[in-house]
């Protein structure tokens, strides 16, 4: 059994009438899904490791609406930005990080025209950064192949290819780059909402196409930095009978897993 993780508040931060560096914006992956649960423990662990000070808002964080506007939903959308950007602007908070490409987009690209205006990063341009400032201390490990799968919301949604890149070969590993990436990357098939329903009818579902190219590029551990992409091609490799044979990681989780 693991053990307890305690991690602080923006309410007891502003109890005390201080402020931390980060919001942590834990979504609702981070925060519900068993699978990327241990994303957002892997997360929290490397930043208090290095006594980076950071708060979530534990219970009054809500979904960013990101689904909701996918989906078509506009009025329920702006009912839980609306709701989130006052709790936030409440605490005075500037600075954010998630490990959700799309809580990363909606409140750094759709918060501010409904008066939620914060400089908002993704974990893995902070991660990057600190691996670039040498924060994080590596272990004497072999090198070994990694491929990265490139999330839309982060690569061609908002152009972040280089700090997920960053992170692995600042890791010592072998970055293996798929036959679909960068600004050519293969979606999930999860973006959209998509996730929320049953694939339309096709000759093949997209995850499988996407987790065939994992497959292709020879490698035993396949990192992303989605929890929707963390799901399809978790899903996709279980299809092909791969899923035992190929480990699929979200960046935090592959920095701890090298780092002292």
């Amino acid at each position: 059994m693991s053990k307890e993780l305690k991690i602080s508040t923006m309410a007891e931060w502003a109890a005390k009438g201080e402020s931390p560096a980060f919001l942590f914006w834990v979504g609702c992956a981070g925060s519900f899904d068993d699978r990327h649960k241990k994303v957002t423990r892997a997360f929290c662990e490397i930043l208090q490791s290095l006594e980076i000070s950071f708060a979530v808002l534990g219970t009054e964080e809500s979904c960013t609406g990101d689904p909701a506007r996918r989906s078509g939903n506009e009025f329920l959308f702006q009912m839980q930005a609306m709701s989130n950007i006052e709790v936030l602007n409440m605490y005075g908070v500037k600075k954010i990080v998630t490990a959700c490409p799309h809580c990363f987009n909606t409140l750094k690209n759709e918060y501010p025209e409904l008066g939620g205006n914060y400089e908002v990063i993704h974990h893995s341009q902070l991660l990057a950064e600190l691996l670039a400032e040498g924060k994080i201390q590596l272990k004497d490990e072999e090198k070994e192949a990694v491929a990265f799968h490139d999330s839309c919301y982060l690569g061609r949604g908002n152009g972040i290819y280089e700090a997920p890149r960053e992170i692995i070969l600042g890791l010592k590993k072998e970055l293996k780059e798929l036959k679909s990436c960068r600004t050519k990357g293969l979606c999930c098939g999860a973006g959209g909402a998509q996730v929320f329903k049953e694939p339309e009818e096709g000759s093949i579902d997209i995850q499988t196409k996407r987790s065939q190219e994992i497959i292709d590029s020879g490698v035993q551990k396949v990192a992303l930095a989605c929890p929707f992409c963390m799901v399809m091609i978790q899903d996709g490799l279980n299809k092909h009978g791969k899923d035992k044979e190929i480990q699929v990681v979200d960046l935090a989780e592959l920095v701890q897993q090298t780092m002292i």
